[in-house]
């Protein structure tokens, strides 16, 4: 996994055209394959056209030149499209994840021109996102709560999820690293057991249980956890590992505090920001108190996406909080 791709089959690939360098902030395994949502590619070059090849594994994903959407790639065989006509001089590239993929993954396989490729340019600022549906941006689009499991992967983009939405506001680079239905110690109603997000958290692709390789290049600021929602909102069943919510809760604290105490080890760099909605807002406030992170309340949110789950403004109105909290952190 490094930030700056620059994979060796792109010489064979474009034998007419000039790879481009490929900036990549997100979790990419060695071979390019990608999981984790909101995962983002940019290259800069100076041209006319610009090629994007990648293999989606039948997972939207998103091409952009500049900022503008130039198409939506889903089809599961190798992709390759290209712009053309572009005006003279610098542009940019893009490569996005739109939606969560729990298993397998897309593959990038470059981009490349007939101009002329230019160094990456990473952003100076860092910001990394842990979560569950609520950082994945679930339904977020959807005009109804009613959503089946089709609806929810069509009305779900990681890039509109608050992470994103605040570290574009900050100019950061960000990494999602989020899985819908897991908690820090439990999984909604229980799923799972003896899985969780830390248990998840040092993949490369969530669906696989390789170790994502070390990336030195990958040095947050600042690390955003919202985390909690699953582990309380649907009671304990008999037969889970805890007699009861007492249980479960000190469970949640010191389990909690254990995963923010790994994560300082590897990154020591980071200041902590956990987001704290009023259900277990106490339980939040607690291990921010013993790791030295920033407590952020999170007020009670419309819920109108899909399933009961934040909206676009919710999402807006979450970036903002996250916002004014990092921007003292940089």
């Amino acid at each position: 996994m490094k930030s700056l791709l620059a994979l060796p089959l792109l010489l064979i690939a474009f034998p007419d055209r000039m790879p481009i360098p490929a900036h990549a902030p997100g979790r990419v395994s060695t071979d390019g394959r990608f999981g984790w949502p909101g995962v983002y590619f940019e290259g800069r070059f100076k041209g006319a056209d610009v090629t994007v090849r990648v293999e989606t594994g039948g997972e939207p994903v998103r091409v952009l030149v500049d900022g503008a959407v130039r198409a939506t790639l889903a089809e599961a065989k190798p992709s390759e499209f290209s712009v053309t006509g572009l005006a003279p001089g610098e542009h940019i590239v893009r490569l996005e994840k739109v939606t969560e993929s729990q298993s397998g993954g897309p593959r990038f396989l470059g981009f490349s021109t007939k101009g002329n490729a230019m160094p990456a340019r990473p952003r100076a600022r860092q910001i990394e996102f842990i979560g569950d549906s609520h950082s994945v941006g679930y339904g977020n689009t959807s005009p109804t709560r009613e959503c089946d499991a089709d609806r929810v992967r069509a009305t779900t983009d990681t890039q509109l999820a608050f992470g994103p939405l605040a570290a574009r506001a900050l100019n950061a680079d960000y990494r999602v690293i989020a899985y819908s239905g897991y908690g820090i110690v439990r999984n909604y109603s229980g799923r799972m057991p003896g899985e969780n997000l830390p248990f998840l958290y040092p993949r490369a692709v969530p669906g696989d249980a390789a170790a994502a390789a070390p990336d030195p290049a990958w040095r947050p600021r600042v690390i955003v956890i919202n985390l909690g929602t699953n582990d309380f909102s649907t009671a304990l069943k008999p037969g889970e590992a805890w007699p009861d919510e007492g249980a479960l809760h000190a469970d949640y604290r010191a389990k909690y505090a254990d995963f923010i105490r790994a994560l300082k080890h590897v990154q020591p760099q980071a200041r902590f920001v956990l987001m704290a909605p009023d259900r277990f807002a106490a339980d939040v406030a607690a291990v921010a108190k013993v790791t030295g992170a920033s407590l952020l309340n999170v007020p009670a949110l419309e819920l109108t996406g899909c399933n009961w789950h934040p909206s676009l403004k919710d999402h807006r109105a979450m970036a903002d909080l996250v916002e004014k909290a990092a921007a003292p952190l940089f």
